[in-house]
């Protein structure tokens, strides 16, 4: 039984131990280095890079030439190494045009005399549109009312953190529902939606976080007194009663007036009734004094 030996791994390889964060659509060097004791020859050297979860070919390097026969078509015309660079150990790779599939695990592997391989993690970030607050029903709202918040932003990757507060700083965040929608590209729009009973004058604030980029976008509503219609059945109830009061009193004024027309006839009637009584007495006296 014949057995194939391989030689052991003597080769240092040395990549990144913290993920490499690629902006998408720009470029990102996967670095990786190799120490040997002994000077070598370049048609000597190999170096192959590939995907480590699924093995595919990234970028091949063998008898001072590329090697792209195996290459998987989605790296096609976007790896390069640097030539001038590989005799002092230096085996990078450049990744240009990122995209989100890009993520993920390589493994660079590197063989002169002995050979060692290491891997590294390629972490894919974007940066999402400023974030809009809409408030819905916009119209027709009473105190007490349910009304939903609404915090959406575009173009981001990965998923971002939500943050939502109120205008005291208190965070709201466990009354929210997120959703995440991918474009072609793989880029999320994030739409996220908070439930609030309505108070006038309240101000409510959601703050998207990139937990890659660490960047932050932010947006707020305030809701006042203006925004808030009056209740229709407490409008009609308060026209009904302003029509009632507006009647009682034209009623009023009509009794009181008839009232008072009333009395002044009566006064003018008592008027002319005292002033023949007082006529006719005075007429029988003069007759007595005549007589």
């Amino acid at each position: 039984i014949q057995m194939l030996l391989l030689p052991s791994p003597l080769m240092e390889v040395y990549v990144p131990e913290m993920p490499v964060v690629a902006l998408h659509g720009g470029d990102v060097t996967l670095n990786c280095s190799f120490s040997v004791a002994t000077p070598f020859n370049l048609s000597d050297l190999t170096v192959f890079w590939q995907l480590t979860d699924t093995k595919r070919s990234v970028h091949g390097y063998r008898e001072g030439h590329d090697q792209l026969v195996d290459q998987a078509e989605s790296f096609a015309n976007r790896t390069s190494l640097f030539p001038a660079q590989l005799g002092l150990g230096n085996t990078s790779l450049l990744l240009s045009r990122v995209v989100v599939a890009d993520e993920g695990s390589y493994t660079c592997f590197v063989r002169v005399q002995d050979y060692g391989s290491a891997a590294l993690l390629l972490q894919v970030a974007a940066s999402y549109s400023k974030p809009v607050v809409t408030l819905e029903p916009e119209s027709n709202l009473r105190p007490g009312d349910a009304v939903a918040l609404t915090c959406v932003a575009y173009g981001g990757y990965p998923q971002a953190d939500v943050i939502w507060q109120d205008g005291g700083g208190r965070n709201l965040t466990d009354n929210i529902t997120t959703s995440l929608v991918a474009n072609e590209k793989g880029l999320f729009s994030m739409t996220s939606v908070l439930t609030v009973v309505l108070e006038p004058n309240s101000t409510y604030s959601c703050r998207l976080i990139n937990p890659l980029l660490g960047e932050e976008g932010y947006a707020s509503v305030t809701i006042t007194g203006q925004n808030i219609a009056f209740p229709p059945v407490a409008l009609w109830v308060t026209i009904g009663l302003a029509v009632c009061l507006l009647v009682l009193l034209i009623a009023l004024a009509a009794v009181c007036r008839r009232k008072i027309k009333e009395s002044c006839e009566e006064a003018r009637r008592e008027g002319k009734r005292g002033w023949k009584r007082r006529g006719g007495v005075e007429g029988k006296k003069e007759g007595e004094r005549r007589l």
